[in-house]
C-alpha cells in the first residue's frame, strides 16, 4: 500500500541536538530514526512511500531514492504548517488508492502498523486505547487519555476531498481535529498497544534503550585482548577498543570511535562514529553523536552529547536528583518534567566543557556553548547571546 511519512517537522522540542539536522535524522542505535520508521512501513506492507520533508535536502541526501527496493518520492513542505498541510503537499503524487499516513517521529510494533494496512472502506485511526471518537473533538475519544497518534489510513475516495483543501486552507491545521468533518465519515479505531513518541530528548534516549535490546554481539573492531567485553557489545569494524576497557552491554560501538585506555562504559550506550571515550572516563546510559570526545576522568551518564562536543578533563554529569524525585529540564524555554528518575544533560553540537566542569541534572548546554574550568552549572542557560553566570559558574553562549 502507498505510505506517506511526515518528517517535515524542524523538531524545536529536540533543540540544540536538531541544531545542525532535522529530527529525521537524529542518531538512534545504527540508523537515523527516519530509517526506523521506514522499515517498520516496508516490513508491514508498504509497496510507494511519500516522504514529507524539509527544504534543506538532508533527508534526500542521507536515505535516497529507495529503501530496501521500495521507491521513495519526496515532497517538500517549505514552512512546518501541521499535518494537513503536509499530507495536502503529497496528494500530487498519490494514486486514487488507499493510503496510510505515518509520522516520522512515531516508532510503532509491527503488529500495530499491521493493522493500519488492512483493506478496509473507511478512515482507520491509530489510537493509544479502543475509544470511540467524541462527536465535537475527533482528535481525542470519551477517554482523554486514549489520544490519536496520527497515524491513519485513508480509502482512495477520500484523496479528492483532501485534494479539494487549497493550500491556504490547509494551513496550520492537525488531521486529527478535521477526520469526522473533513472525511464525512465516522472513522473507526484501532488500538495501539505500545510505542514512543521522540518528539524530546529524553524519548530519544528510550528509543535508542528499546532498539538495543536487539542488538546482535560483534567484535569486528580492534579489541585489546586485557579488555573485558560483557553482555551484548557490538563493535564496528573500525573501531578501538584498548587496553584496560570495561564494557557491560547492551552496548554499540561505532566505526572510527576509539575507548579507553582504562575506560568503563555500561548501560544502554551508543559511541558514535569516530567518537572518543579515553582514560578513566565512565560513560553509562548515553549517545554519544558522531565525533564526540570525553577524554580524561570524567562521568556521562543518561545523557546525550551532540556531534563534536568535547568535554575537558575532570567534566562530570549529575543524573539523579537527591529527593529521588523526577528530573526537569527545559524545553523551548520553560521548564518541563522528563518522567525519569535518572537523566543528565543535553549538549548541542560543537559544545565545549572546560576542566572541572560539573552539570547539574537536566541542564541543556546550547550549540557552540563553552564554560569556564571549574564551572558549576546548575540550571539552562538562556540562549541569548549574552554570558550568563552565577557566583560559581560561567556559561558563553554563542550566537548564530
Amino acid at each position: 500500500m502507498q505510505t506517506v511519512i511526515l518528517a517535515a517537522g524542524s523538531g524545536v522540542r529536540m533543540r540544540p541536538l536538531t541544531d545542525d539536522r532535522p529530527k529525521a535524522l537524529l542518531p538512534m542505535g545504527k540508523r537515523p530514526l527516519i530509517e526506523h520508521v521506514l522499515a517498520t512501513a516496508v516490513d508491514a506492507g508498504a509497496d510507494r512511500i511519500v516522504l514529507v520533508v524539509p527544504p534543506d535536502g538532508s533527508i534526500e541526501s542521507a536515505i535516497g531514492g529507495s529503501f530496501r527496493n521500495v521507491t521513495l518520492d519526496y515532497v517538500v513542505q517549505p514552512t512546518p504548517q501541521g499535518t494537513g498541510d503536509a499530507v495536502w503537499r503529497a496528494l500530487g503524487v498519490l494514486q486514487p488508492e488507499p493510503f496510510v499516513v505515518l509520522p516520522g517521529d512515531l516508532l510503532l510494533n509491527r503488529s500495530d502498523v499491521d493493522a493500519l494496512y488492512e483493506e478496509t472502506p473507511s478512515v482507520v485511526v491509530g489510537s493509544s486505547h479502543h475509544a470511540r471518537l467524541a462527536p465535537n473533538s475527533p482528535a481525542r475519544g470519551e477517554d482523554s487519555e486514549s489520544p490519536v497518534l496520527g497515524a491513519f489510513t485513508f480509502p482512495g475516495c477520500t484523496i479528492d476531498r483532501l485534494g479539494a483543501m487549497d493550500e491556504t486552507g490547509t494551513n496550520g491545521w492537525e488531521l486529527a481535529d478535521q477526520l469526522t468533518e473533513l472525511m464525512g465519515v465516522q472513522p473507526r479505531i484501532v488500538g495501539v498497544n505500545e510505542w514512543i513518541d521522540v518528539d524530546h530528548p529524553w524519548e530519544l534516549l528510550e528509543a535508542t534503550e528499546r532498539q538495543l535490546e536487539s542488538l546482535a554481539p560483534s567484535r569486528a573492531g580492534d579489541i585489546h585482548p586485557d579488555a573485558e567485553l560483557l553482555g551484548c557489545v557490538h563493535v564496528e569494524a573500525g573501531a578501538t577498543i584498548r587496553s584496560g576497557v570495561a564494557i557491560d552491554g547492551p552496548v554499540l560501538i561505532r566505526s572510527g570511535a576509539t575507548i579507553g585506555p582504562n575506560a568503563y562504559v555500561r548501560g544502554a550506550t551508543v559511541i558514535g562514529t569516530d567518537a572518543k571515550v579515553g582514560h578513566a572516563v565512565e560513560v553509562k546510559n548515553s549517545i554519544l553523536c558522531a565525533g564526540a570526545a570525553v577524554n580524561h576522568q570524567s562521568y556521562v551518564g543518561d545523557s546525550i552529547l551532540g556531534p563534536r562536543v568535547n568535554f575537558g578533563a575532570g567534566t562530570n554529569v549529575a543524573n539523579l536528583r537527591h529527593d529521588k524525585e523526577p528530573i526537569k529540564t527545559t524545553v523551548q524555554g520553560a521548564s518541563m518534567g522528563t518522567g525519569r528518575r535518572k537523566y543528565g544533560v543535553v549538549v548541542g553540537p560543537d559544545a565545549r566543557t572546560g576542566i572541572d566542569t560539573s552539570l547539574n541534572v537536566g541542564v541543556v548546554l546550547p550549540t557552540e556553548a563553552t564554560t569556564l574550568p571549574g564551572s558549576v552549572v546548575f540550571s539552562t542557560p538562556t540562549e541569548d547571546k549574552r554570558p550568563v553566570s552565577d557566583a560559581r559558574s560561567e556559561v558563553m553562549v554563542k550566537g548564530k
